[in-house]
């Protein structure tokens, strides 16, 4: 810890002397968070209008217009540039020489207490605003959320918090990018805690509603108090339609598995791609603008294309066609290493689904229909709902952009319907995907999480009971007698030759008659199971119970087979115990 650092903890802990209450400081830091995520979104946005007005001469809402009134051999070479200039940024300036997105902050939250890099935030903004900038299909929702997250994450590791604290700030950072984002407090706070933090503890919804109030405070001073989309009243015609919104909510599922799997298989072609890794992006701009020669709409987030839609302005081929080509421009955007959200282009994917889906049903049941209006709202939230994982948070966007409980019911049909559908068929959501692709498992609660998160050489015993190869059977059978675990570790030099157990001994255990003539590695088991260095608890665990064995050896590797130490069942077990009670003290809130 430096000095600067030092100080600052010392001040927290006067600060708590004063006080007493750890709530109260995390509600003042909750509206510290809120506060600069506000002012940091206001500024991403205003990065990303500054790098399409420099790129296109246009807003990010009139993108289309602007690129349709362009020639094509300019909107293909934009996107092209601007993914050279990303590629370039992301391989020299970017951890692990990839975009940074949402994903990043959900490990961070389960596998790393909660602390983030504040750098590595500003750079992955910068990366997203240029990607937008410069016409990629992605979304500004996602990397303003991760900003956010970040931003919370610094601040609680530089305040040294504890683990809870820490995992809490960087829900309300993510929060209050949402509120800012969309003008929706109630839907910021709800997705920090299911998708971000993912629990709805007391101790922490409360913060997290501070500053996502906050954040949206900061925001409409900035932009003004008006939602993402403007939308007229709409009213459901009928209680027979919902059936309707049924096979809606059913096609958004299948829409949302079909992007996700888009993306994987676009991800898989740019592995093939030769050339350097920092030309991927270049390559796929090349083909976004090729795409955007005859769908337009596709380029940049697509809140315009959107908005068209919402008004019923577009015709029913146009949004099939503009739905079709979202999802390729889309999967190759993210897949070939732009930064950017999935959020944005699965709420226009959505749109389109949703409106040509309303448009064929009016024509089927006219006297039924309440419009394709209302089918393009839910449509939006199904295939949003079903891609980030997020049914609730995502309804209640829909509701504070419509302010219509009737219509938020018909959403809420729909949603549920989605999620299921893509739960049941694809298993997990876009960013629990992104996260096995680069190997790993949040899922299954915080005592899990902590079982794959902790390595074995951290709860391992260097005091174990070993002995020489060539130590006579005397004296395996005396080290043994006074054996504490009943098993020794046979070591030849420093690597491990096998075990030996009373058992192990048979019938010379009390037959002197070979005391001399028979070393350890007579008797010793062969081939052992063993752990790496680098195994986690649950590596540990899963062999303690396939094996039987209490104690297993831990080597450096398996091909050297460096005896370490040997890592005990009650030591995986206590630490299981102690992340389980950690678990259900966060979710009782204490």
């Amino acid at each position: 810890m430096t000095a600067k650092h030092f100080h600052i903890s010392k001040a927290l802990m006067r600060v708590r002397r004063v006080v007493r209450n750890d709530q109260l400081i995390l509600s003042i830091l909750a509206m510290v968070v809120g506060s600069a995520v506000g002012g940091a979104v206001i500024l991403f946005r205003e990065g990303i209008d500054l790098f399409q007005k420099l790129f296109f001469q246009s807003s990010p809402e009139a993108l289309n217009l602007a690129a349709a009134a362009l020639p094509w051999w300019q909107v293909m070479l934009v996107p092209t540039a601007g993914g050279l200039l990303v590629g370039l940024f992301v391989y020299h300036f970017m951890p692990d020489r990839r975009p940074h997105g949402l994903a990043d902050a959900i490990e961070a939250s389960a596998l790393r207490g909660g602390r983030m890099s504040g750098t590595a935030g500003l750079k992955a903004a910068f990366v997203s605003a240029l990607s937008i900038g410069a016409g990629a299909s992605v979304g500004r929702e996602g990397p303003a959320v991760h900003l956010g997250a970040s931003l919370g994450g610094w601040l609680s590791k530089r305040l040294h918090l504890t683990r809870s604290l820490s995992r809490t700030l960087l829900g309300c950072g993510a929060a209050a990018a949402v509120a800012a984002s969309f003008n929706a407090p109630l839907a910021g706070a709800l997705f920090a805690n299911e998708v971000v933090i993912g629990h709805y503890a007391l101790r922490t919804f409360a913060p997290v509603v501070i500053a996502s109030v906050t954040g949206t405070a900061i925001s409409r001073i900035y932009f003004g108090a008006y939602p993402a989309f403007v939308i007229e009243k709409n009213v459901i015609a009928s209680l027979w339609e919902f059936p309707a919104f049924v096979g809606l909510g059913i096609i958004g599922g299948i829409v949302a598995i079909i992007l996700i799997r888009g993306i994987g298989v676009a991800g898989n072609l740019s592995e093939k791609v030769p050339g350097p890794v920092w030309l991927r992006p270049a390559v796929a701009g090349l083909m976004v603008g090729a795409i955007a020669i005859v769908f337009p709409q596709v380029m940049g987030v697509g809140y315009g294309a959107t908005s068209q839609a919402l008004g019923g302005h577009l015709l029913l081929w146009v949004l099939i066609g503009v739905a079709v080509a979202k999802i390729l421009a889309t999967s190759l955007s993210l897949g070939f290493g732009f930064g950017g959200g999935i959020f944005s282009p699965s709420l226009m994917i959505g749109a389109m689904v949703g409106g040509a889906y309303g448009m064929i049903a009016t024509q089927i049941f006219p006297e039924y229909s309440s419009g394709s209006g209302v089918y393009t709202i839910i449509g939006m939230g199904a295939v949003a709902s079903a891609v980030l994982g997020a049914p609730i948070s995502t309804t209640l966007i829909v509701f504070e952009m419509t302010g219509d409980w009737e219509l938020t019911t018909a959403v809420v049909i729909s949603v549920v319907v989605a999620s299921v559908v893509t739960q049941q068929i694809f298993g997990k959501t876009f960013f629990i995907w992104q996260l096995e692709k680069r190997g790993l498992d949040i899922q299954g609660g915080l005592e899990a999480v902590h079982l794959r998160s902790v390595r074995v050489i951290q709860v391992m015993s260097q005091d174990s009971e070993v002995v020489s190869v060539k130590t006579k059977l005397q004296g395996v059978r005396e080290h043994l007698q006074r054996s504490r675990l009943g098993q020794l570790f046979v070591l030849q030099d420093d690597e491990l030759v096998g075990t030996v157990t009373l058992a192990d001994l048979r019938e010379m255990a009390f037959d002197h008659e070979f005391d001399h003539l028979v070393n350890a590695s007579d008797v010793a088991r062969a081939h052992p199971p063993v752990l790496s260095a680098d195994d986690d608890l649950a590596t540990a665990l899963k062999m303690m119970h396939d094996t039987g064995e209490e104690h297993i050896a831990v080597v450096k590797d398996t091909k050297s087979m460096k005896f370490l130490g040997c890592v005990h069942e009650r030591d995986v077990m206590e630490s299981y115990n102690n992340a389980l009670i950690e678990s259900r003290r966060e979710e009782r809130g204490v």
